[in-house]
């Protein structure tokens, strides 16, 4: 069959067509990535915006939970009407201060603080939270001021029966035993805070909602990076609550002598698994542990005045006065009677000021 006038054209007239189609392609190509680009644009306006609103609106949040601290502070710590909530307000920079931490969060609202465990150290900020599972002596160190946060002191009787309110049987995934957590706060964490510290307003409203308010931190507290270990705090029977067991043990008994033996027939543990264990927890090893405990114990009752070093040293268990001012000196670069003279000026200029 002879050619068509239609495809002679087309074999004719192919390649300048065909450049012809390219040139137009590629200028409506050009014409659409144009448009696209001002919308890429604009959207990232828009987009960037929104980001500035929401920072502005989470800095106005804490500022008024700040607010709602500092009505409220009496002194450096200051427990409350409302259970397991402690605020603590400092305005002014002061030296690194002992602490034995309880299982608690602490919110931080303003300001920064780093903590200080054995060979282990967490700097929190603020709008960051900070989860601690098991006692735990710290030396703690106010690096910005003013520093405001709110405590919630963990009780696992309450988180568990809210988990049963909530039916929640997720087992929790498996985490180191003790682990200490940084996170952010998410916004309606905050606003639940807001109006659990606002409740000191009016304190006839603490007994009707300081529970239910509470019991919303924690739902939020549950749905968020916290949940799985605020979840393993909760089992009984776990390694990191027998971990949990002994570090209260030492806590409680720590002028006693103490015996890795014991400690690993109390934590259903081969001393060597506990050691392990233990340290991960903690950042030191139990006999560190009760060391720890044991100078920021003597530590205290010198400042307080009306004894001696040679007293505190027998009252806090230690058989030897010589390794006493030794491990003292360590600790804190001064012998004990010339660090709590040190520490008693610090107290009164701070009083003055």
């Amino acid at each position: 069959m002879p050619p068509t006038l239609g495809s002679r054209h087309l074999r004719r007239h192919g390649a300048r067509t065909a450049q012809t189609c390219l040139i137009l392609s590629r200028g409506q190509g050009y014409g659409v990535v144009a448009e696209d680009g001002a919308v890429a644009e604009d959207r990232a306006v828009t987009q960037d915006r929104a980001v500035a609103e929401g920072r502005a609106r989470d800095r106005s949040a804490l500022d008024g939970l700040a607010a709602a601290i500092t009505r409220h502070r009496d002194g450096l710590w200051s427990e409350t009407a409302a259970p397991r909530l402690t605020l603590v307000a400092l305005d002014e920079f002061i030296a690194p201060i002992d602490i034995v931490y309880e299982p608690m969060i602490c919110f931080i609202v303003d300001g920064a603080k780093r903590a200080v465990a054995g060979d282990r150290q967490w700097v929190t900020g603020r709008g960051e939270m900070f989860l601690n599972t098991l006692v735990l002596p710290v030396t703690a160190v106010f690096e910005r001021v003013p520093y405001r946060a709110a405590v919630l002191r963990l009780d696992s009787g309450v988180l568990a029966d809210l988990l049963v309110e909530l039916d929640d049987a997720r087992p929790p995934a498996s985490r180191a035993a003790g682990e200490q957590i940084s996170a952010p706060m998410s916004p309606q964490l905050v606003d639940a805070l807001t109006r659990w510290v606002r409740l000191l307003d009016t304190p006839d409203d603490i007994r009707p909602l300081a529970a239910r308010t509470e019991s919303e931190i924690l739902y939020r507290l549950l749905s968020g990076p916290l949940g799985t270990a605020l979840r393993q705090f909760t089992l009984s029977g776990s390694s990191a609550a027998r971990v949990r067991a002994v570090a209260a043990w030492i806590s409680a008994h720590y002028a006693e002598p103490l015996s890795i033996g014991t400690l690993a027939a109390l934590a259903h543990m081969s001393p060597a698994t506990l050691h392990r264990r233990f340290k991960a927890a903690t950042g030191m090893s139990p006999l560190r542990f009760q060391k720890q405990l044991r100078l920021q114990e003597a530590r205290r009752r010198l400042v307080a005045g009306d004894t001696t070093a040679a007293l505190v040293a027998e009252a806090v268990g230690y058989v030897s006065a010589t390794q006493f001012n030794r491990e003292y000196r360590r600790a804190y670069g001064l012998p004990p009677a010339q660090d709590a003279v040190r520490l008693r000026d610090r107290l009164t200029s701070a009083e003055r000021g």
